[in-house]
C-alpha cells in the first residue's frame, strides 16, 4: 500500500470571498467553488445535514492545493483560543516558497494578513516569516536566498 500523493489541504474560514482573495493575492489561482451537501457529505465527514461551500486553491505549476470550507450548517466553531500560539496541537502551519518575501507580505498585510514577529534570516539559506491569515491560520513564508539561484 502507497500513498500516491497529498491531494489537499483543507482550512474552514468564515468569510470564503475573503479567503480566496487572499490566496489569489499570494499567487493560487481558483480551481473551482461549489455547494456541498447530501449523504455522501454527512457520512464523509460524520455530520448529519451538513451543508458547505468551498473553494479550490491551486499552485498555478505546482501539485499543492488548499479546499477553503465555509460551512452553512452546522455553523462553524471558533478555536479556542482565537488565535492559538504556533505551538498548539494539530496543524501547526501551510507554507509556501515565495521568490520576494518583503512583497508578499506587502501584498497579503493589504487583505489583513499580519506578521507573527518579523522576517528571519536561516544562515545563507533562507528568509522567513510566519504570518496569521484567513480565520486565525498560520502561513509561512519562505524564500531562499542561498545556493545556485540565490
Amino acid at each position: 500500500m502507497t500513498v500516491l500523493r497529498l491531494d489537499n489541504i483543507a482550512i474552514v474560514v468564515d468569510d470564503l470571498d475573503a479567503a480566496i482573495a487572499f490566496f489569489t493575492e499570494l499567487g493560487m489561482e481558483l480551481e473551482g467553488r461549489s455547494h456541498v451537501e447530501g449523504a455522501f457529505a454527512d457520512r464523509t465527514v460524520g455530520i448529519d445535514g451538513v451543508r458547505s461551500e468551498i473553494a479550490m486553491m491551486r499552485i498555478a505549476d505546482g501539485p499543492g492545493r488548499l479546499e477553503l470550507t465555509r460551512n452553512d450548517f452546522p455553523e462553524a466553531i471558533a478555536a479556542t483560543p482565537q488565535n492559538p500560539a504556533p505551538n498548539t496541537l494539530g496543524l501547526h502551519r501551510v507554507m509556501f516558497a515565495v521568490d520576494d518575501i518583503d512583497e508578499t507580505v506587502a501584498r497579503l498585510e493589504s487583505h489583513g494578513a499580519e506578521l507573527l514577529d518579523e522576517i528571519a534570516r536561516y544562515e545563507d539559506q533562507y528568509r522567513l516569516c510566519y504570518l496569521r491569515g484567513p480565520a486565525g491560520i498560520i502561513v509561512a513564508l519562505a524564500e531562499q536566498i542561498g545556493g545556485p539561484e540565490g
